[in-house]
């Protein structure tokens, strides 16, 4: 198999006669006395989405972009521009309009040297690791499997996605790194119907590999039980109850909470710019003693994973919080810079049109000691939050608010009713000081993820091991 280098270079800048010598030219054209620094970074991202509704397929669309991002940077302020036609005049057009903010820097740069970073993923191109007519056989295997689960099953949605990415990026410190990236998700909604009452639930998984591995060991048909068991679950739910409790976090998926309410705090460009509830606390305690938090995009295959980040700089593991001392921020190039820090590789984008920034990879928690039902039979009287649905944070304070798609009641060290309304509100860096078990049931999420940040979206993997909070607030529908 060809290296990612020679693969980006052959889909990326051989159709449009460059090489990347020419790459030096446009650095020439970018660089001056004016800029700090500058990258230029290419991209060919193919996609495909299918959707099975009501035993049809109502969707299948396939799509085909490329381009180039051109960024100059002086100080603190960026020019950027970006055209879709990887030829020479389009870059240097780009370049001199992206240059165009010129204000004191230095204007240094590098001869360009290969990044050889190491591989976390297959460069395989999913869309085509399956036939078409197996796909389309897959959703109807899974749908009616699903329907078969329980006669209440009323309405059963089943979509798969894949593609992959090839980027090429080359910086004005030396940078050449390339990476090709395949991605791909499966996910089932099952509504259910008993006497008039409907509720819903959903599964999925996936991650950096092909259609083969996703649906591998009968992975498909489980995330169809899965889907199913938590649409039951919900119908026998009754309101839940209201105010402040005990509330037991499970493993897994619920490490969203984490990420909204803790992750994008510990941001570099929050950080630096002083709007992070955790600016200026390096070195604090910011969590309770055993809680260590960090972002790890090195974990091969998962679907925030990347071996290079969109500046070209190695992914890494970054402690973020150890043993309740904030000890690190995530950052991109800009902001690393600026606060006189190191780049960990977590600089982003969404496209080749929109600027990279700080963002997560996959961001879990550390095990702890306990065994989750010794959490849960710690605990008298409190709330057992399974699933997460949607939340939203205020990154100043981070103040949350997140609904619960499926939870329980826990009377007496027993986990009993499952309840439906649950919201849990509270501020992260609170929330951590309340931890007061820790499981030693870390679980990463199924590959599901996807993160939004100032209108862009990047796919980012979550976790976490079941946890005991005290004193959480609770909102309830119970009267």
């Amino acid at each position: 198999m060809d290296s990612p280098i020679a693969l980006a270079t052959s889909r990326l800048l051989t159709p449009g006669g460059l090489a990347t010598s020419d790459l030096e030219r446009v650095f020439a054209q970018l660089m001056g006395p004016s800029i700090d620094a500058a990258d230029l970074y290419f991209q060919h991202s193919r996609n495909e989405s299918w959707v099975l509704e009501e035993g049809i397929v109502k969707d299948g669309s396939h799509s085909i972009e490329q381009g180039v991002g051109v960024r100059a940077i002086s100080g603190e302020k960026t020019g950027f521009a970006y055209s879709d036609e990887i030829v020479l005049p389009q870059l240097l057009d780009a370049a001199r309009a992206a240059r165009a903010i010129a204000h004191d820097g230095n204007g240094a740069g590098r001869p360009l040297a290969l990044n050889g970073a190491k591989a976390m993923y297959p460069g395989i191109d999913p869309v085509e690791s399956l036939p078409n007519p197996d796909k389309i056989a897959l959703l109807r295997e899974v749908d009616a499997y699903a329907r078969s689960r329980d006669p209440r099953v009323k309405q059963v949605v089943v979509s798969l996605v894949g593609g992959m990415d090839t980027v090429l990026v080359a910086g004005s410190d030396g940078t050449l790194a390339a990476d090709v990236r395949p991605l791909v998700r499966l996910n089932i909604h099952v509504i259910v119907e008993q006497n008039g009452r409907r509720e819903q639930g959903q599964s999925g998984g996936g991650g950096r590999y092909g259609y083969r591995e996703l649906i591998a060991n009968g992975r498909a048909l489980a995330f169809a039980d899965e889907a199913v068991r938590q649409a039951l679950v919900n119908l026998e739910s009754v309101d839940a109850p209201a105010g402040s409790m005990t509330v037991v976090v499970g493993p897994g998926w619920p490490g969203v909470l984490l990420h909204e309410a803790i992750g994008h705090g510990l941001e570099g460009d929050f950080n630096r710019k002083g709007s992070s509830a955790f600016a200026g606390r390096l070195g604090q305690r910011v969590a309770a003693p055993g809680v260590t938090v960090v972002d790890d995009g090195t974990l091969p295959g998962r679907r925030g994973s990347l071996s290079v980040d969109d500046e070209g700089t190695p992914t890494s593991c970054t402690t973020l919080i150890e043993d309740g001392i904030l000890k690190g921020y995530m950052q991109d190039k800009l902001n690393a810079r600026l606060m006189g820090m190191v780049p960990t590789g977590n600089g982003r984008r969404e496209s080749f049109a929109q600027l990279p920034m700080p963002r997560m990879t996959n961001t879990y928690m550390l095990a702890g000691q306990h065994d989750p039902q010794e959490i849960i039979r710690s605990v008298k009287k409190g709330l057992y939050a399974v699933n997460f649905g949607g939340g939203q944070v205020d990154i100043t304070n981070g103040k949350f608010v997140f609904s619960a798609s499926e939870a329980y009641l826990i009377e007496d060290g027993k986990v009993t009713r499952p309840v439906k309304g649950a919201t849990l509100i509270g501020s992260g860096p609170d929330v951590l000081t309340r931890v007061s078990m820790i499981g030693n049931d870390l679980a990463l999420d199924e590959g599901v993820g996807v993160c939004g940040k100032d209108g862009q979206s990047v796919p980012v993997g979550v976790g976490q091991p079941t946890l005991r909070v005290d004193g959480m607030t609770v909102g309830g529908t119970a009267s």
